[in-house]
Order: structure tokens, then C-alpha cells, then sequence
């Protein structure tokens, strides 16, 4: 239930946090892109280094092709279409095929690769440690909310975007724990960081006792149900995203613009792992939802569906995540259709988060907003 009497100094406290939230998550999605250009400029040298090797050795193959063609009474000065092959050409190759690193340039020799790769690895573990920080001021911030309020903070829509981006962090930290996946904070801090300011900016609320109809022991159940599946449902989406940008620039074969956003993105098999896999968690868990509000209706206004506006996309975005899982394990859907299908669902979840609860009334306008 309700508490009339709020906390103004825990409100105070709660808000500060929320700004300092923030500020981190700002700073670590600075570094994740600091990181994220040095992935991509080791993996561009790693490749420079590899065509290089490939054209040192295969000089020192066409030399040895032409020196044994001498030996047997040829021409020593012409090779394969009368084209002579110096010693320039095979330089850096010793007899058993080894490369001399001194004769490479210095950007691309293996020492030099390796200190850029552990330059970036060491910004992608201060990322990883700016975000802990940010989650755990985060949760905090979440915290002093509902203390101040002596409630479960999520009564509005300032306080449902902070929590489903909450667990969308906590989520994604948990899973995001392998170096070579650290390359998708940049593409998870951005929407978070845009709807956090977003909500800070455009969608706050003072501290204050929820509105009689959220007064209900279903409120916290059906709203953290709901908020969980949400931040899964994002992690998922934004996987399923890089994933289409990774089938568009295979690994090794980028070129443009596209191709230099994509180089650091892991395989797209991996990406397309964790969106189907994050999706198996959201489906279930975000139809309990559902099924809770459902149930929640039934108690509040004697009707399990009344086809709200909130409530009736809630439902085809489950919908859509069921396609998806559907589609991810049927051949000739499975790729990129299925990848467009769960992006579609994730587009639908925003949706539903701003569009309806702004613009459109009905009987979940609570946010103050319509």
C-alpha cells in the first residue's frame, strides 16, 4: 500500500544518486568507445599484418620456384611470365619459411599488435568496472526511491524507466564478462544512457505515494515481473542488432564506414547465441507479466482483458518474441529473418514503453503524461 509520508531527505539523496548514476554510465560509454576505436584499429593492423605475411611469403615462394628453375639451366633472372623476383622481394623469410619481424613495418610487427591489443583490453576492463560502479549507484538511486517513498519504486514512468534499465544493466554486466564481448558496451550503454537522460530530463517525477489504483499487493509483482523480461528483452534486441551489422560486414571482409563500425564485433555466431538465448528468458518471463497484470485486472476492475491499449501490445510484443524463438529454430528463417524478428519485437517493447504510456490514454496512464 501507499505511504502519504515521504522521506524528502531520502528523495534528495535518491536523486542525487540517480544524477551521479548517470554521469558514470556517461563515462563509461566514453570509454567503451575509446576502447571500441582501439579494438578496431588492432583488428585493421592484425589484418594489414596478415595480407603482409601473405605477400612476403608468397614473394619467397615464387624466389625459390625461380632459383631452383635456375639450377636447372633457366633463366635465374625470370619467373612465372618473365617477371623477375629480387631479393627485396622475399625479404624477411628464412630458409624454413620463418618472418623476420625487423623487416616488417613497425605498426604491424607481432610486439606492436600486442601492445595495442592489451592497451585495449585495459580500457575494456575499466569500462567493465565503470559500469559495476554505475549499476551498483544505480541500484542505490532505485533503492532510496522506494525508501523515501516507503513503496516499491516503480509507480510511475520516471520509476519504470529507471528499473528496466537497472536490470538491463545487471543483466548485461553478468553476462558481458569474456574480454572479447566487451566490445558490445558501446552498443548497450547508448540506449541506456539515451533513456535514463530521457527520463531524467523529460519523463521526472517528484517522490511522492503511488495513485490509488496501483495500490495493490499484484503492483510489485506483476511491475517487476514485467520490468525484468523488458531489460532482457533489450540485451537480446541489441545482440540481434550488432548481430545484422556483423552479417552485413563478415569478419575479415569490412569495408566503409559499416565495415569499421563492425570490425570489433565479436563472430556472428556468438551474437546471434546470446539473442536467442537472452530471448529464452524474456518470453517466459515477460508472459508472466502478463499473465500477472492479467490477474491484477481481474481483482481491480472485474476483467481479466479489456483490451487497454498497454495491455493489447504487451501481448503481441510476447507475441512476436514467440515468433522469433519459433523462427530461430526453423530452417530457412533461421539468420537473418529470425535476427529482424526479434529486432521487431524489441522496436515493439519501446513502443509500448513511450508511445502508449505517452500518447495514447487508457486505463494504464498513470505516468502523469496523458
Amino acid at each position: 500500500m501507499g505511504n502519504t509520508n515521504i522521506d524528502q531527505n531520502l528523495a534528495g539523496f535518491s536523486d542525487s544518486a540517480f544524477i551521479a548514476a548517470v554521469t558514470i554510465y556517461l563515462l563509461a560509454l566514453a570509454v567503451s568507445l575509446l576502447y571500441y576505436s582501439q579494438a578496431h584499429l588492432a583488428s585493421e593492423k592484425r589484418r594489414e599484418r596478415a595480407k603482409v605475411l601473405s605477400e612476403v611469403k608468397a614473394n619467397a615462394a615464387q624466389r625459390e620456384k625461380v632459383t631452383v628453375g635456375a639450377g636447372a639451366g633457366s633463366d635465374a633472372g625470370s619467373g612465372v611470365g618473365g617477371r623477375g623476383v629480387s631479393d627485396d622481394d622475399a625479404r624477411g623469410v628464412s630458409a624454413a619459411g620463418a618472418v623476420d619481424e625487423s623487416s616488417l613495418p613497425e605498426t604491424l610487427r607481432a610486439d606492436a599488435i600486442l601492445k595495442r591489443v592489451n592497451r585495449a583490453d585495459k580500457l575494456g576492463g575499466v569500462t567493465q568496472a565503470l559500469v559495476w560502479l554505475a549499476v551498483a549507484v544505480h541500484a542505490v538511486q532505485v533503492i532510496l526511491r522506494g525508501l523515501a517513498a516507503g513503496r516499491f519504486p516503480w509507480g510511475n514512468l520516471f520509476e519504470y524507466v529507471t528499473v528496466v534499465t537497472l536490470f538491463a544493466m545487471v543483466i548485461s554486466a553478468a553476462v558481458i564478462q569474456r574480454k572479447s564481448m566487451r566490445v558490445m558496451w558501446p552498443w548497450l550503454l547508448t540506449p541506456v544512457v539515451a533513456l535514463l537522460f530521457y527520463a531524467g530530463t523529460n519523463l521526472y517525477a517528484e517522490t511522492a505515494p503511488v495513485v490509488p489504483s496501483l495500490q495493490s499487493g499484484w503492483f510489485p509483482i506483476h511491475v517487476s515481473t514485467v520490468s525484468i523480461g523488458g531489460g532482457i528483452g533489450l540485451l537480446s534486441g541489441m545482440a540481434s542488432i550488432m548481430y545484422l551489422v556483423r552479417r552485413a560486414q563478415p569478419k575479415g571482409k569490412e569495408k566503409g564506414i559499416l565495415g569499421a563500425i563492425a570490425s570489433p564485433l565479436p563472430d556472428a555466431a556468438k551474437l546471434d547465441a546470446l539473442a536467442y538465448r537472452t530471448a529464452v528468458w524474456a518470453l517466459p518471463i515477460f508472459g508472466l507479466g502478463v499473465v500477472f497484470g492479467a490477474i491484477w485486472a481481474d481483482a481491480a476492475w472485474g476483467r481479466f482483458w479489456g483490451w487497454d491499449p498497454k495491455e493489447t501490445v504487451s501481448l503481441i510484443t510476447w507475441m512476436i518474441y514467440a515468433v522469433y524463438l519459433h523462427a530461430r529454430a526453423t530452417p530457412g528463417w533461421r539468420g537473418n529473418k529470425a535476427a529482424w524478428i526479434n529486432v521487431i519485437a524489441f522496436a515493439t517493447m519501446v513502443f509500448n514503453l513511450f508511445f502508449i504510456n505517452m500518447v495514447v490514454s487508457g486505463l494504464h496512464s498513470y505516468a502523469g503524461l496523458n
